[in-house]
């Protein structure tokens, strides 16, 4: 495939073209994924999430610039709440990041999240296989910002960062609810302002109490940083250095790269199964099972066994034909 074949030369447009392509998915995205997939594999994926407000933008500009003097080459994956190029951060954080783009070693995309919960969009997991084909050492996915629900990016990347900020209510509860315990790294950003303290100090006594972080020898670093005007970033480049290098050096690596590949065929089955069910079933006994189950007539488990018993008759009935689903 040519787009294939320019990404793997270094052809920049290429890649902004396969992201976009990933996004509108189709059998051209599927072939192209063949393709480039046996050339993936060597990049380190960061997620930063956290709640609205913290300013993960900010600090993605920063870290992205901690690497790059660091000689390695960066990818961005910025997830928006709403299109590609608008909504979502600021338009600070925009301009920031357009500074960036003019840098060869560094990559930058805004993803729609298209509604996707989690804080991901859909493609989001193919364009990082991009960017890991085009030969980025580091690929940094910024989520939405849509609190507890972000616990999905723990299925997209090997070291999670949680930034947190002061003055922003609740969010120590939302973490609790859900985010503390992905985090390899924590970042207590606008740390000039009242209550960075508190916050830093909460976290720390959530860590003694021993919450947070599933790795036995690995306790998530504290490190406050005030990402508008570039303080600290360098302390959490190294801490993400030091986390991949503890990875590397446990074994764990491997186990999250089994664990990623197990979650993305996972979810990838479930879909592709749920599509070919709703190829299979007739509209009729569709519409007349949801509504039994809206009318209380039918509970959902025993409609979806009804659906899947008529799935797979269909299938035997095809397969004993010489057919396939649409003989």
């Amino acid at each position: 495939m040519e787009l294939v074949d320019r990404l793997l030369s270094g052809d920049r447009r290429a890649a902004a073209q396969l992201v976009t392509l990933m996004e509108d998915g189709g059998p051209i995205a599927r072939k192209a994924i063949a393709e480039l997939y046996p050339h993936t594999g060597h990049a380190h994926v960061v997620g930063v999430t956290g709640s609205p407000g913290t300013g993960k933008s900010t600090l993605v500009y920063e870290l992205a610039k901690q690497f790059r003097s660091r000689g390695k080459t960066v990818g961005i994956i910025a997830v928006d709440p709403t299109s590609p190029f608008s909504g979502g951060a600021l338009l600070g954080d925009r301009i920031r990041m357009q500074q960036l783009s003019t840098d060869e070693g560094t990559f930058i995309r805004s993803m729609a999240s298209r509604g996707q919960l989690g804080g991901l969009a859909r493609a989001t997991g193919d364009a990082i296989k991009v960017l890991d084909a085009f030969g980025r050492d580091t690929i940094m996915v910024e989520t939405v910002g849509a609190g507890q629900s972000e616990v999905e990016i723990v299925r997209a990347a090997h070291t999670v960062i949680v930034v947190d900020a002061p003055g922003l209510g609740d969010d120590i509860q939302a973490i609790k609810a859900g985010l503390f315990e992905i985090a390899d790294i924590f970042v207590v950003n606008k740390a000039d302002r009242d209550g960075a303290e508190r916050t830093f100090f909460t976290l720390q006594m959530m860590l003694d109490m021993g919450q947070g972080s599933g790795l036995p020898d690995w306790r998530p670093p504290i490190i406050k940083t005030i990402a508008l005007q570039g303080e600290g970033a360098a302390l959490v480049a190294e801490a993400v250095e030091e986390h991949l290098a503890y990875l590397k050096e446990s074994g764990d690596l491997h186990i999250r790269s089994r664990r990623l590949a197990k979650e993305e065929l996972r979810r990838i089955l479930g879909q592709e199964l749920f599509n070919r069910l709703l190829v299979e079933i007739r509209a009729e006994q569709w519409e007349l099972l949801t509504k039994e189950v809206a009318e209380r007539e039918l509970d959902p488990y025993t409609a979806a066994d009804s659906l899947l018993a008529t799935f797979f008759q269909r299938i035997a009935g095809d397969e004993a034909g010489g057919g396939g689903a649409e003989a």
